[in-house]
């Protein structure tokens, strides 16, 4: 696998080095070893997948609270996805700083988003099926979400949105106050 950090400390884009033959190719996804050498959290215990059927679908963007702050690792097995990560650790040089990266089954890219970070992305093809390893169990009342259009983020969709959650789409207005319980964390 190859690691190239982000510009936001910590956090990764993870590439799969694709043995070819004439068969296709073979390719290691995940390997604890290799996520340890490069200091990364390697305890997943839970992992999920959504698919999500017509383009434009945006989910995001979630995170969970302290002490249920989760690190995911994030691939897209099905279609393809426009995916983000924003820095929400108040004390980061890099903070409510976004970036993001085309995911497909084909690029083989994986985001790698760590504690303090929120994540989402947007469909760029229909039935487009994401796959997620969370370090901690899903915690409903640790749960929360920054809405997608928050003009403190800025972020740069690259298309209408056509599909969104209620929840979702009603995120409160971005809170300065509630995402300092994240602080310490960088």
């Amino acid at each position: 696998m190859i690691f190239t950090e982000t510009k936001l400390k910590g956090a990764f884009v993870i590439e799969i080095e694709k043995l070819m033959d004439e068969r296709g190719y073979f390719a290691r996804a995940w390997c604890q070893r290799e996520f340890r050498e490069h200091g990364l959290e390697t305890n997943f215990v839970q992992f999920n997948v959504s698919d999500s059927l017509v383009k434009g679908t945006v989910r995001g963007m979630h995170y969970q609270d302290p002490p249920y702050a989760e690190t995911k690792l994030v691939r897209c097995t099905g279609g393809a996805v426009f995916d983000v990560m924003v820095d929400l650790r108040p004390d980061s040089p890099t903070f409510l700083q976004w970036i993001s990266e085309i995911l497909t089954p084909e690029n083989g890219k994986m985001m790698y988003i760590p504690k303090g970070f929120a994540h989402g992305f947007q469909t760029l093809a229909n039935q487009s099926m994401v796959f997620y390893q969370v370090s901690e169990f899903f915690a409903p009342d640790y749960y929360r979400g920054v809405r997608w259009n928050e003009p403190q983020l800025a972020i740069t969709w690259p298309g209408d949105v056509t599909v969104i959650s209620e929840r979702d789409k009603n995120w409160a207005d971005f809170d300065l106050a509630h995402v300092n319980a994240l602080a310490g964390m960088v």
